[in-house]
């Protein structure tokens, strides 16, 4: 819920938010808004996340399931 927080600020307008929505393609994040969302992230989660693991994360859901490993 926290991460859908976050992330929609970065939607597109008329873009709806769901855990299958690819941060790239639909919500037309660049690779700017990417690195501003990973700090924005770290900050609120109070984690240091990896550069290694973003090209593993296309959709809201794998972002939230690379949250989740972070934070055990």
């Amino acid at each position: 819920q926290r991460t859908f927080e976050i992330l929609k600020p970065y939607a597109k307008q008329g873009v709806i938010l769901n855990k299958h929505s690819e941060l790239v393609t639909e919500l037309g994040l660049t690779s700017l808004q990417v690195m501003e969302l990973i700090e924005q992230l770290e900050d609120r989660f109070d984690m240091s996340i990896p550069l290694n693991i973003l090209p593993d994360i296309r959709t809201v859901h794998d972002l939230a399931t690379q949250l989740e490993k972070l934070g055990h």
